[in-house]
């Protein structure tokens, strides 16, 4: 009851044998200083008393401990990282009066520059730089960020009078941190996700000192971490110049990800890390990386599994940030804390949580998964997800908006909890594998899901009146899902496979491709279906088959007898030829223009001294 304290030498001796968990975030400092000075590995620690203990539900709350407990065991990869080097070269912008006076109290910390409009007359002082223009461009982040002027006029302080130079445009440079105290429109979209560019509230005085010293403290060597992992050989985004999947795209909001080519590629020191686009990846090009996607699967499970073993029932999952954290503290320390049955889950990204993980849980055991909004989230992306879910499994899950401890407490106590899945399955692979797996799991007796129109899942319906199998789509398609038959005339589909990233539609010549999400969970779905299929034609000379009878025939009705190239029955007739004996024909046809004259004899040895000797 008092390992912090009067009892820390039985905290020393579990620490030192590697048996000890700490349940008690509010003096994690303590142990883990306990740790250092015994020489032995930090022990694992969770907030036990505030997310599980504190609680007015009279039910037993030993299952959900138990699954806390199993969870703070698990060793979680730690983030990959590159260093961010700041040293300081600062560039604030503003009103004139403002922006001085933030450069005097940051003069002596860091390298300033200020940037101040025109008409506006120097400062009469050395100790930072000053310029006068218009920024017309800035791009990058901490540590790199690149700045454009026009109208740049710099400084020259000579003799009496200072003044400025002449005006020049296309000034560059670059800089570590943007001090922003104009007021107006942000240089950067969602600029509290922008690292080293700080705004503030010019009529503010808190407002700017809060972001004076955000900016002092922005000097050194910084990890920067790579939230997010690329495959670019299974992006979906286009091919051939035929557009596909821009969830990405569309999504992210500081705009860290761009177009390139037929893939996407991510700028890692403008990615915020929110995780959205990886919910939203169709092909698992873009994967959660901090810590990896398996993690977090790896977590529910084990939450999932320990409170089940320890005889608990209908566990409901919710899932929370740093915000949710708090409210949960708070809920438990002032207010009436979570049921009993109420197991929560804090991510780092609260977008990361998608449909592949809500439907894991739930097949996991779980009855019913709440996410608890906060702020800062991309609300339309989790909206997206959960109606995704909501599609697949029922209305199992829902998002929590409040922003009241109490609020979310009743919220809890008065929810409806639906019984728990009984066939439990816990689902391994990638996210498509594992929504797949748990859908079976889920719905035991379906063989189709209807689904939102921009789910991922689905089928590809093809109007074989239209269709000429020219087969377009099977050579542009990303993901491999439309395929041919190299023996005869054939479009082939295998629908687990298929993006729904409608690259097919779009370069289909005959408008004869539409698609229809759903989630097949029949064992047919795994395996390739023939779609469309004609007879081939045989070749007049050869018989060797090739091509399309009915594209052949029309080729011939269409053509032969009415263009120039094919007046005569011999032209027309190498239209239903295969390639070796149209050649052929061509070659040896009277006139031929693959023909040329006869080939001259080949000079020897003896015709050289034979003219050589009648000389």
């Amino acid at each position: 009851s008092a390992l912090c304290t009067s009892e820390i030498e039985a905290a020393a001796a579990a620490i030192a044998r590697g048996e000890a968990t700490i349940c008690c975030a509010q003096e994690q400092q303590v142990f883990e200083e306990l740790a250092g000075e015994i020489d032995a590995p930090s022990p694992p620690c969770l907030d036990l008393r505030d997310r599980a203990g504190w609680t007015e539900d009279t039910a037993s709350t030993l299952p959900k401990m138990s699954a806390l407990v199993a969870e703070a065991g698990l060793s979680v990869p730690a983030a990959k990282s590159i260093d961010v080097i700041s040293e300081g070269l600062c560039l604030v912008l503003g009103p004139a009066e403002i922006a001085l006076q933030a450069a005097e109290k940051l003069q002596d910390a860091l390298a300033v520059t200020v940037l101040l409009d025109d008409g506006t007359e120097p400062p009469m002082t050395r100790t930072f730089e000053v310029i006068r223009g218009r920024l017309t461009h800035a791009a990058g982040a901490l540590g790199q960020f690149d700045l454009r002027f026009d109208a740049l006029q710099q400084l020259e302080p000579t003799g009496r009078n200072w003044g400025w130079g002449a005006p020049r445009d296309g000034g560059r440079t670059n800089c570590d941190i943007i001090l922003d105290l104009t007021g107006d429109t942000s240089l950067f979209p969602a600029p509290e996700k922008r690292e080293g560019y700080l705004r503030a509230d010019p009529k503010l005085a808190p407002s700017i000192a809060d972001a004076v010293l955000q900016a002092v403290q922005l000097v050194g060597t910084f990890e920067k971490p790579l939230f997010v992992r690329n495959e670019p050989l299974l992006c979906a985004h286009s091919r051939a110049g035929q557009t596909g999947c821009s969830n990405c795209l569309d999504i992210c909001p500081t705009g860290a990800i761009t177009a390139n080519g037929d893939h996407v590629s991510i700028d890692p020191m403008i990615c915020a890390g929110c995780g959205s686009c990886a919910s939203l990846c169709p092909s698992g090009a873009l994967t959660y990386d901090a810590p990896p996607t398996d993690s977090l699967f790896r977590r529910i499970q084990t939450l999932a599994t320990a409170f089940l073993d320890a005889g608990g029932s209908a566990p409901r999952l919710l899932v929370v940030n740093e915000h949710g954290r708090d409210m949960i503290s708070y809920a438990a320390r002032l207010g009436r804390g979570l049921p009993a049955d109420v197991v929560p889950l804090e991510v780092e990204a609260l977008n990361t949580y998608g449909h592949a993980e809500i439907l894991a849980a739930l097949a996991a055991g779980f009855a019913h998964v709440d996410i608890l909004l906060s702020p800062t989230v991309e609300r339309e992306v989790l909206e997206r997800e959960v109606a995704l879910a909501k599609a697949i499994a029922g209305d199992k899950m829902a998002l929590l908006d409040h922003f009241d401890p109490e609020g979310l407490s009743s919220a809890l106590f008065e929810a409806s909890v639906p019984a728990a899945n009984t066939n439990i399955v816990r689902p391994v692979g990638t996210r498509r594998q594992i929504t797949r797996q748990a859908a079976k799991a889920l719905n035991p007796e379906a063989t189709a899901l209807t689904l939102p129109i921009d789910a991922p899942y689905g089928a590809v319906l093809v109007d074989t009146s239209a269709c000429t199998l020219c087969l377009s789509c099977v050579s542009l398609c990303p993901s491999g899902a439309l395929g041919d038959n190299p023996d005869q005339p054939q479009l082939r589909f295998q629908e687990d496979a298929c993006l729904q990233c409608g690259i097919c539609a779009s370069a289909c010549p005959e408008n004869a491709i539409a698609l229809e999400p759903q989630l097949n969970l029949a064992d047919s779905a795994l395996s390739q279906v023939v779609l469309h299929e004609e007879e081939p034609f045989g070749c007049v000379e050869c018989g060797a088959l090739f091509g399309v009878k009915s594209t052949v025939e029309k080729i011939v009705e269409k053509l032969a007898g009415k263009h120039s190239m094919y007046q005569n029955s011999d032209a027309a007739r190498m239209i239903q030829m295969c390639d070796n004996c149209r050649v052929d024909a061509q070659y040896h046809q009277v006139n031929s223009p693959l023909s040329g004259g006869e080939r001259p004899r080949v000079r020897t040895t003896d015709d050289y001294l034979s003219k050589r000797r009648d000389h």
